[in-house]
């Protein structure tokens, strides 16, 4: 997927999202997302905020193109999956970057997903509405 000979690759995972991340050094820092820029795939501020904070945190705004794709999930968990997935592609360019990263807990991953539902319910725990009479 990414192009040039030195890439770093890694996966993120958030609730059911999943990225796949591939960081280009000496980039100009844009960052592209299924075939989109950014901006345009997440359309929330505060998305785009979330994923630039590995970078933000690390000083290496600019240093990386970085290509990804996700699967999966909805808008806020593939958020979530792209800063796991650039965190841990961080690392592996620079293993440096572990204790901060991890001092943020960004290499962490967020285990809280969707509880099943249960029978006997009307959803994972909520039951079904009582009646007296």
């Amino acid at each position: 997927m990414a192009d040039g000979p030195l890439t770093y690759y890694a996966t993120g995972h958030r609730k059911n999202a999943t990225a796949k991340v591939w960081l280009v050094p000496g980039g100009s820092g844009n960052i592209t997302v299924n075939g989109r820029s950014l901006p345009d795939y997440v359309q929330r501020r505060s998305l785009e905020l979330i994923v630039n904070q590995p970078l933000q945190l690390t000083d290496t705004v600019g240093q990386f193109d970085i290509k990804a794709k996700v699967l999966g999930g909805g808008v806020a968990g593939q958020a979530g999956a792209l800063r796991h997935g650039i965190s841990k592609a961080l690392v592996v360019a620079n293993e440096e970057l572990r204790p901060p990263l991890r001092r943020g807990g960004f290499l962490t991953r967020d285990p809280r997903v969707k509880e099943r539902k249960k029978y006997g319910r009307k959803r994972a725990r909520r039951g079904f509405q009582f009646s007296k009479r």
